[in-house]
């Protein structure tokens, strides 16, 4: 029984290597914008979400509004649903008040890790669990220790650290590209949020590149079976 667990736990282990780094760096940069210990652990705990926290820690230090911060937060997270409904058909076997609690554990990396996961065999929620649980360990207890220190680190921009964030992203992009259709998706997303972004304000690209990209993707399996049948013919 808790031989899942552990699975779970062990599939998080290149996630935990990816946090440690990103939290820290997100706990030096809050600190130097006057959050406390305190909030750093509250946002790590209830938030959980690298990209938002990073956003909303920019905008506490700006003066933004809570409304502002909340809705700007809730549009950077909308891929989530995408994220959700790509897993839902791996996961009809487990009651949906416990797809309730795993939803929450979902981030970009917790996914990457769990959809490669789900497509070679059927995971119980036990090994969601445990990839959900050590995955936000390693991103609490970075946070914090992040936090702590970061008041002894007086130019964190100096070594890089509020890139950090974007190359974790990076590396996860590249550990998914397998095949030229890959590329191309990939390619199109980035240049079709970047023209989004030059005209729309607000989070607004993500999802409609996303979208948009994703649409190209399945015309593109579409053309390939198509063209196959056709051939076979």
């Amino acid at each position: 029984m808790n031989n899942d667990y552990i699975k779970g736990a062990k599939g998080a282990l290149p996630i935990i290597l990816g946090y440690l780094p990103i939290g820290f760096a997100f706990g030096v940069l809050a600190s130097q914008q006057n959050l406390t210990i305190i909030d750093i652990f509250s946002m790590s705990l209830f938030v959980y979400a690298g990209s938002s926290q990073f956003i909303a820690a920019a905008m506490f230090a700006s003066g933004a509004t809570a409304m502002n911060i909340i809705l700007t937060t809730f549009l950077v997270n909308l891929r989530h649903m995408l994220m959700s409904a790509s897993l839902a058909p791996y996961v009809k076997h487990i009651p949906s008040q416990v797809q309730s609690l795993i939803s929450f554990g979902i981030t970009d990396e917790t996914y990457a890790v769990s959809v490669t996961k789900v497509r070679e065999e059927q995971c119980s929620a036990k090994y969601f669990i445990g990839l959900h649980a050590a995955s936000q360990t390693s991103w609490i207890a970075s946070t914090v220790l992040g936090g702590i220190l970061g008041n002894f680190i007086p130019d964190p921009t100096r070594w890089g650290i509020d890139f950090a964030l974007s190359a974790m992203f990076i590396g996860l992009l590249l550990m998914q590209m397998k095949s030229h259709k890959d590329l191309l998706v990939s390619v199109c997303a980035g240049g079709i949020s970047l023209l989004i972004a030059i005209g729309v304000e607000g989070s607004w690209n993500i999802i409609i590149a996303t979208l948009l990209a994703a649409t190209i993707g399945v015309s593109i399996d579409i053309w390939n079976e198509k063209l196959s049948l056709s051939l076979s013919e």
